[in-house]
């Protein structure tokens, strides 16, 4: 029988407990509100003037000129389209290719550490390295793609990968692809390494085949992590810039809503402007990324929908 005693007990051990936790927690909260929070406020901030980068002193408040100038200007909307269908694209052959990889991890075989290091390889290799590999192989007179295409005669004449722009995104979608593959692949692993084996001793005493099994066990256990990973690489490519940048110079039909944000600032050291273009960023990826937790029912604090 619990006592009112023993409630205003475990009360008194409930708020020691979560005083404690906010004093663990206060010096990361402080550093967080320096590192990111004050340069996104003054961001914010600065979107709302006309500052130019050659003399902040002279800054007036212009109200939302800034943000309409962005939001009238054809570059814009070209690299909100770019942005969001690389990070639609991106994030669903990474999710797919990502429990493939998970899937063959987990089964038991012959060199199987080894395997699982090789896979993380290309997730450890900086992504301007990577970024910058990948622009050699795609060269269009040295590159090793075109060649291996050519030689197999599926090609009659070279490419320009990284400068005709619909096969520049194709470009820049399978390098991220290559590189956030292992990151995928390592989350789903640890997932499927908690699934309890009596159940799929269960569903293969009922005769269900390992198709069946996936769709029917796997997949719904695994759905949770799948959500809260996939949410990851999601944020990810919305704030896409080095990639693009690396592959394809920051050409306007090319670059995404950061690279247009950075262009803006440093290119054309129009401050105000490159600050409400970086704010409409940061308020699509808030949108998105509620409407995602929204739809599918993600808890970022048990990772289970």
């Amino acid at each position: 029988m619990v006592t009112a005693s023993h409630r205003g007990g475990a009360s008194v051990l409930a708020r020691q407990r979560a005083r404690a936790a906010w004093v663990f927690l206060l010096p990361t909260l402080v550093g967080i509100a320096l590192v990111a929070g004050w340069p996104l406020a003054r961001t914010v901030g600065f979107s709302f003037t006309d500052a130019r980068l050659t003399d902040l002193s002279a800054a007036r408040f212009v109200g939302l000129e800034s943000f309409l100038s962005v939001l009238e200007d054809p570059d814009w909307w070209t690299a909100v389209w770019t942005t969001v269908r690389f990070a639609l694209v991106s994030v669903l052959l990474e999710s797919v290719l990502g429990m493939g990889i998970a899937l063959v991890l987990h089964r038991r075989f012959a060199g199987r550490g080894l395997v699982r290091a090789a896979v993380l390889v290309p997730w450890a290799i900086p992504t301007v390295v990577s970024a910058k590999m990948w622009a050699w192989m795609f060269h269009d007179v040295y590159g090793v793609i075109n060649a291996v295409l050519l030689r197999l005669g599926l090609l009659s004449e070279p490419l320009a990968w990284t400068a005709e722009p619909s096969l520049a995104f194709w470009a820049v979608v399978m390098v991220d692809v290559w590189k956030a593959t292992p990151f995928m692949a390592l989350l789903l692993l640890a997932a499927l390494q908690l699934l309890p084996e009596d159940v799929y001793e269960a569903a293969r005493l009922d005769g269900a085949g390992p198709l069946l099994a996936f769709f029917r066990i796997t997949l719904p256990l695994v759905k949770g992590p799948l959500m809260v990973a996939a949410l990851f690489r999601l944020l990810d490519a919305l704030r896409v810039f080095d990639v693009f940048y690396v592959l394809t110079g920051g050409g306007s039909e090319t670059q995404p809503m950061a690279g247009y944000a950075r262009q803006w600032m440093f290119e054309f050291q129009e401050l105000g402007v490159g600050s409400a273009a970086a704010t409409l960023l940061v308020l699509l990826i808030a949108l998105l990324t509620a409407v995602y937790l929204v739809l599918g029912r993600v808890r970022l604090d048990v990772g289970e929908s």
